[in-house]
């Protein structure tokens, strides 16, 4: 469906842009767009607003390599407003912060940080490194390692040691994360299938 923002509601032919972690579901920012700056949002799969201070179209990281990696846009029912879901690489606020708002809490923002490290074992190999050795073993034995992960979980949950079925359950989230990896994808991908489950069986 194609977007038709009312870029004339306003005189200076701009439209707030709200940003939202795709993942983490945080407001990241908010920021102005004009048409021009929509249509290379929409080209180039990255957040690029028009900045009122520079007075010129400015891609969000195009300094600091914090890119905002688009996951999709939404407009609201004014036609005025749009909210983008996105995917930040790296701190979204000047400040450092993870957020114009403030840091995300750590167990939102954890995943997504391990997921960026196993992708930089991935492409940076390191002898040192056991996350490393399974891709140089192959898919085959990062599946079996799934594998085995998997079955020690539901041998632990057959018990009582909460400590020893925690312990078993992040070892299979860790590999799971190597998996998705190692196939092409990434666990936003897998949450955005779970999402449209969760639409249709509502």
């Amino acid at each position: 469906m194609e977007l038709k923002p009312d870029f004339n509601k306003f005189p200076d032919g701009l439209i707030p842009v709200i940003i939202q972690d795709s993942t983490s579901l945080a407001v990241l920012m908010l920021g102005y767009m004009n048409e021009e700056a929509l249509q290379k949002t929409q080209k180039e799969r990255r957040v690029t607003f028009y900045s009122r201070s520079k007075k010129r179209l400015w891609t969000k990281g195009e300094e600091s390599g914090n890119f905002l990696n688009l996951v999709d846009i939404k407009l609201d029912c004014d036609v005025d407003t749009l909210l983008i879901m996105a995917i930040p690489e790296g701190p979204v606020c000047h400040t450092g912060s993870d957020t114009c708002f403030g840091d995300i809490p750590p167990g939102q923002e954890f995943l997504r940080e391990l997921e960026k490290i196993i992708k930089q074992r991935k492409e940076n190999p390191s002898d040192k490194s056991y996350t490393s050795s399974l891709f140089q073993k192959g898919i085959n034995k990062i599946a079996q390692k799934v594998g085995e992960e998997a079955t020690e979980l539901v041998i632990e949950a057959m018990d009582n040691n909460s400590d020893l079925f925690k312990n078993e359950a992040a070892d299979l989230l860790f590999h799971y994360l190597i998996l998705l990896s190692a196939k092409g994808f990434s666990l936003e991908e897998v949450i955005t299938v779970l999402k449209g489950r969760h639409k249709s069986r509502a």
